[in-house]
């Protein structure tokens, strides 16, 4: 926990304070101009992978290459998120009746904010897509707008502001990321609670040295995913997150609502 001591020797009182170190300017500055550096580097040679998954993406399904989605960004500014497509276009239909004739299912989503195992709206180059996180490689665009960060918290939905609580300013004080902390700490098996704790903490004990980290580590990972348990930085931080949910607190708006949350796309 990276706390910080200030006294009142008069008084004879301490004070405990809990700093961020990504909210201090010097940091910020160092993180953007390596995002900045490597981003266009690394989107300099995934350029080839590019071009061949938006045709790949274009020849499997109806519909766009690019997938775009409103987020919510560095100091609660909104930005338009970008993914190569993994999904049919009418997906968010496809998962209100699949939701509503599967009860498994409804309660995968309401923990984990996910479907872990079967999601009926991949498409079938998406999954592979998926699987091996070259959905993301447009992100890269991101980084070099300066909206996202290779490393940081997860660029979450708007309807989930409210399910991320106590530690929204911290996490917000962080640009998104490509990749993050907590996906190489549980990724699937952490639910979205687990996710906030483990985002607030890493904004809050950022160094250079823990991106490089996350960073290396992110590659073992998609290479050698850890389905069945959860890595030891996140036990390390704290095994014992709570495991269970409240059902009202989780349910999906758009389960009821499937019309008002649906994605937009962009046209490619």
């Amino acid at each position: 926990m990276n706390l910080q001591v200030d006294g009142f020797p008069r008084e004879r009182v301490m004070m405990l304070k809990l700093s961020n170190n990504l909210a201090k300017p010097w940091n910020g500055w160092f993180k953007r101009g390596f995002d900045l550096l490597l981003g266009t580097a690394l989107a300099l040679m995934a350029l080839p992978a590019f071009i061949a998954v938006a045709i790949l993406v274009k020849l499997d399904s109806t519909g766009p290459a690019l997938f775009v989605q409103e987020r919510l960004g560095y100091r609660g500014r909104n930005f338009r998120c970008l993914k190569f497509r993994t999904m049919r276009v009418d997906g968010e239909e496809i998962l209100a009746r699949y939701l509503i004739s599967n009860p498994l299912a409804m309660e995968e989503w309401q923990k984990y904010a996910k479907l872990r195992r079967h999601d009926p709206r991949l498409t079938r180059i998406g999954g592979f897509l998926r699987r091996w996180s070259l959905d993301e490689l447009p992100q890269l665009f991101n980084v070099i707008k300066g909206e996202m960060s290779l490393v940081g918290p997860r660029p979450y939905l708007p309807h989930e502001l409210g399910r991320i609580g106590v530690d929204l300013d911290t996490i917000l004080s962080a640009r998104p990321g490509v990749t993050g902390f907590w996906q190489v700490s549980g990724r699937n098996q952490l639910t979205l609670e687990d996710r906030v704790k483990l985002e607030g903490w890493y904004v809050r004990n950022w160094t250079p040295w823990l991106d490089c980290i996350v960073f290396a580590k992110t590659f073992r990972v998609v290479l050698f995913p850890e389905d069945g348990f959860r890595s030891q930085i996140a036990a390390d931080i704290g095994s014992a997150f709570p495991e269970d949910s409240s059902a009202e607190e989780l349910a999906p708006s758009f389960a009821a609502e499937p019309g008002k949350n649906m994605h937009r796309v962009a046209s490619v």
